[in-house]
């Protein structure tokens, strides 16, 4: 219980505490680590440490931005830039999509649904995870386990290459419209002002805590192994709504100035890791069961 307890605890207190990144990151991993040990194998340990997992990315993916100034030293800009504009043909796809799209008659409607899907994204993920544990019980675990590797993954390529998303290079001169006729917008912030007024300084302070989390787009990385892992679940329906859920949000991604297509084709890069890595990590993997069954039979006898 005490592991658990730091793990909410000290991630609160951190700030005021100065507590070390080290510290907090050791204090969250602890939780499901203490969960695979003290629990017995069940499919309550395994939401419990799917849930302890989450709660552990939630809080380490926002460690880089608690000293912006060290990490604006460090902040990657300008490569995918140069990707997607060569992926374009000379004009970022950003900046296509707007021109084409949001100035059109359809412009208004277009942009509430690419914000809506956006919007879902932060309960597609485990809404999936969460049918899977319900409907097919043998093949949650795997599912659960490549599912929080892929946000470990994308966390791990937080800290290592902190990348800045196409609207905010934009807003800070990269992109400049005068010199390559570019013109690329935050365009969720129009709607969602419009849609939630005050509340939307609130809202959005809070699910954006890392403005340089954008490489690899992670919320395209879990939708579409949100997808994959439907589909192998057996549900063609929910396969299929899963797959159409993750290219409307890829599209969504793009259109909204949230991400760099370069970031979409990272995001698919670490879902293919996670989905293969597993089968390159096995040794590994039964040295660590091996262990941990140990562990559990130590904590069972007491």
């Amino acid at each position: 219980m005490g592991a658990l307890a730091a793990a909410v605890i000290v991630p609160h207190v951190r700030r005021q505490l100065r507590i070390p990144t080290a510290v907090t990151v050791a204090s969250t991993v602890a939780a499901p680590l203490a969960i695979a040990v003290l629990w017995p194998r069940s499919r309550r340990r395994d939401l419990g440490l799917f849930a302890a997992q989450m709660w552990a990315f939630a809080v380490c993916h926002e460690l880089p931005y608690d000293d912006p100034k060290r990490l604006r030293e460090r902040l990657y800009i300008e490569y995918p830039i140069r990707i997607d504009r060569w992926i374009g043909r000379g004009v970022l796809p950003n900046a296509r999509l707007q021109k084409l799209l949001h100035r059109g008659p359809y412009g208004n409607q277009l942009t509430k649904f690419a914000a809506w899907t956006h919007w879902f994204w932060f309960i597609q993920p485990y809404a999936a995870i969460f049918w899977i544990a319900v409907r097919n019980k043998e093949k949650f675990p795997q599912s659960g386990r490549q599912l929080a590797a892929t946000f470990d993954l994308g966390c791990a390529m937080y800290f290592l290459v902190p990348t800045a998303p196409p609207w905010w290079a934009a807003e800070n001169g990269y992109i400049d419209p005068e010199i390559a006729d570019e013109h690329v917008k935050r365009v969720m912030l129009e709607y969602g002002e419009k849609l939630w007024g005050p509340a939307w300084t609130r809202i959005f302070g809070t699910l954006g805590s890392n403005p340089w989390a954008a490489m690899p787009s992670l919320h395209f990385a879990t939708a579409l192994m949100a997808a994959i892992l439907l589909s192998d679940a057996g549900g063609k329906v929910e396969g299929t709504l899963g797959w159409a859920y993750a290219l409307s949000l890829g599209f969504a991604l793009v259109y909204l100035g949230e991400h760099y297509v370069t970031d979409l084709l990272a995001g698919a890069g670490v879902v293919l890791l996670a989905r293969n890595g597993e089968t390159l990590a096995r040794p590994f993997i039964e040295m660590f069961n091996t262990r941990l069954q140990r562990l559990e039979a130590i904590a069972a006898s007491k």
